[in-house]
């Protein structure tokens, strides 16, 4: 087993979405280790996104990740990273396959309902990001 991060982005926080998302990630068998609901200042959303400081879309993804709640999870399953990949889709909605997270919940390409971690070594610096006193328990 192993963990990943997924944050359920402002978009999807205000429509509603949070509880179908965790339905639907503990029906794709995801456990639910930690969750918080959080507000991203304008620091903490650049220094999260800082990998992608530079490309044309920084500037909109931090006002978009600092304009209400989320909701980070740290989720635990076999392949937690890949199996979370598949279960949310494509990053654009209209290019994810149907059933997936984005498909469902997603309004377009830059308000895609969910973040999730792209390795096992930046899901372990995710999580720390937002639970540094995380600390894995067994149910």
């Amino acid at each position: 087993m192993s963990l990943t991060l997924a944050i359920i982005k402002p978009d999807a926080v205000a429509a509603g979405y949070s509880g179908k998302i965790i339905s639907h990630l503990e029906l794709e068998g995801f456990r639910v280790c930690a969750m918080r609901l959080a507000r991203l200042n304008r620091a903490q959303a650049r220094a999260f996104y800082e990998v992608h400081e530079g490309r044309p879309f920084f500037d909109d993804l931090v006002e978009f990740m600092k304009s209400g709640p989320i909701v980070p999870i740290v989720l635990e399953a076999e392949d937690a990273v890949k199996k979370l990949r598949e279960t949310i889709g494509a990053t654009d909605p209209d290019e994810a396959a149907e059933g997936t997270i984005r498909k469902l919940y997603a309004e377009s390409k830059g308000r895609n309902a969910i973040h999730a971690s792209d390795s096992d070594e930046n899901a372990r610096i995710e999580i720390n990001f937002f639970f540094s006193d995380f600390e894995r328990l067994s149910l």
